[in-house]
Protein backbone atom coordinates (compact mmCIF):
# COMPACT_ATOMS: atom_id res chain seq x y z
CA UNK A 1 0.00 0.00 0.00
CA UNK A 2 1.28 3.65 -0.80
CA UNK A 3 0.72 6.22 1.17
CA UNK A 4 0.85 9.99 -0.80
CA UNK A 5 0.00 13.12 0.76
CA UNK A 6 -2.21 15.57 -2.10
CA UNK A 7 -3.55 18.83 -2.52
CA UNK A 8 -6.41 19.20 -4.83
CA UNK A 9 -7.93 23.02 -5.14
CA UNK A 10 -11.30 24.59 -6.72
CA UNK A 11 -11.94 28.01 -7.75
CA UNK A 12 -14.59 29.73 -7.91
CA UNK A 13 -17.45 27.67 -6.29
CA UNK A 14 -21.25 29.23 -6.71
CA UNK A 15 -24.36 28.29 -5.82
CA UNK A 16 -24.74 24.75 -6.75
CA UNK A 17 -22.81 21.96 -4.77
CA UNK A 18 -19.54 21.62 -6.27
CA UNK A 19 -17.53 18.42 -5.72
CA UNK A 20 -14.17 19.39 -4.08
CA UNK A 21 -13.10 16.43 -3.11
CA UNK A 22 -13.56 12.60 -4.81
CA UNK A 23 -11.30 9.63 -2.88
CA UNK A 24 -10.46 7.34 -6.11
CA UNK A 25 -11.02 3.68 -6.63
CA UNK A 26 -9.40 1.27 -4.32
CA UNK A 27 -8.40 4.18 -2.37
CA UNK A 28 -8.90 5.36 1.07
CA UNK A 29 -7.99 8.83 2.46
CA UNK A 30 -7.65 11.07 5.35
CA UNK A 31 -8.70 14.86 4.84
CA UNK A 32 -6.04 16.64 7.22
CA UNK A 33 -6.93 20.17 6.07
CA UNK A 34 -9.66 22.06 4.16
CA UNK A 35 -9.81 25.81 4.17
CA UNK A 36 -12.76 27.27 1.82
CA UNK A 37 -11.73 31.52 1.01
CA UNK A 38 -14.00 34.29 0.21
CA UNK A 39 -13.25 36.05 -2.73
CA UNK A 40 -15.27 39.45 -2.26
CA UNK A 41 -13.59 42.06 -0.74
CA UNK A 42 -16.61 43.61 0.71
CA UNK A 43 -19.15 40.74 1.16
CA UNK A 44 -20.06 38.41 3.79
CA UNK A 45 -20.84 34.61 1.93
CA UNK A 46 -21.93 31.80 3.37
CA UNK A 47 -21.10 28.49 2.53
CA UNK A 48 -22.39 24.45 3.05
CA UNK A 49 -19.76 22.12 3.19
CA UNK A 50 -21.10 18.42 2.94
CA UNK A 51 -19.75 14.98 2.60
CA UNK A 52 -21.51 12.44 0.61
CA UNK A 53 -20.74 9.10 1.86
CA UNK A 54 -21.12 6.95 -1.47
CA UNK A 55 -22.80 4.00 -1.52
CA UNK A 56 -20.23 0.81 -2.75
CA UNK A 57 -17.81 4.23 -4.21
CA UNK A 58 -20.55 5.67 -6.01
CA UNK A 59 -20.88 8.79 -4.87
CA UNK A 60 -24.37 8.55 -5.02
CA UNK A 61 -24.65 8.22 -1.30
CA UNK A 62 -26.18 10.77 1.41
CA UNK A 63 -24.68 14.26 1.91
CA UNK A 64 -24.02 15.36 5.65
CA UNK A 65 -23.00 18.47 6.48
CA UNK A 66 -19.35 19.67 7.81
CA UNK A 67 -20.94 23.16 8.15
CA UNK A 68 -24.20 24.96 6.91
CA UNK A 69 -24.23 28.66 6.08
CA UNK A 70 -21.24 29.25 7.70
CA UNK A 71 -20.14 33.04 7.19
CA UNK A 72 -16.94 33.93 5.71
CA UNK A 73 -15.93 37.62 6.32
CA UNK A 74 -14.64 39.43 2.91
CA UNK A 75 -11.31 38.17 2.17
CA UNK A 76 -11.34 35.37 5.26
CA UNK A 77 -11.46 31.78 5.20
CA UNK A 78 -12.70 29.27 6.83
CA UNK A 79 -11.07 26.79 8.49
CA UNK A 80 -13.26 23.35 7.98
CA UNK A 81 -10.92 20.57 8.89
CA UNK A 82 -7.59 20.94 10.50
CA UNK A 83 -5.39 20.85 13.68
CA UNK A 84 -6.76 18.01 15.55
CA UNK A 85 -9.73 17.50 13.39
CA UNK A 86 -8.86 14.58 10.73
CA UNK A 87 -11.80 13.48 8.46
CA UNK A 88 -11.57 9.50 6.98
CA UNK A 89 -12.99 8.90 3.55
CA UNK A 90 -13.57 5.60 1.56
CA UNK A 91 -13.72 5.42 -1.94
CA UNK A 92 -16.50 7.19 -3.94
CA UNK A 93 -16.76 9.93 -0.93
CA UNK A 94 -16.80 13.35 -1.70
CA UNK A 95 -16.39 16.48 -0.14
CA UNK A 96 -19.10 19.16 -1.87
CA UNK A 97 -19.50 23.06 -1.08
CA UNK A 98 -21.91 25.43 -2.14
CA UNK A 99 -21.87 29.21 -1.49
CA UNK A 100 -24.93 31.97 -1.31
CA UNK A 101 -23.30 34.04 -3.89
CA UNK A 102 -21.91 33.09 -7.85
CA UNK A 103 -18.55 32.14 -8.36
CA UNK A 104 -17.49 33.37 -4.59
CA UNK A 105 -15.33 30.48 -3.38
CA UNK A 106 -12.11 28.54 -3.57
CA UNK A 107 -11.39 25.53 -2.08
CA UNK A 108 -8.30 23.21 -1.10
CA UNK A 109 -8.19 19.99 0.20
CA UNK A 110 -5.24 18.00 1.91
CA UNK A 111 -5.62 14.71 1.99
CA UNK A 112 -3.13 11.16 3.06
CA UNK A 113 -4.18 8.84 0.29
CA UNK A 114 -3.78 5.27 1.07
CA UNK A 115 -4.01 3.31 -2.24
Amino acid sequence: MANTFKSYGTTAIGTTLTDAYTVAAATTATVIGMSVANLSVDTVITVDVVINKGVGGTGTGTDYYLVKNAPIAPGGALVVVGGDQKLVMETGNKIKVKSNTAASVDAIVSALEIS
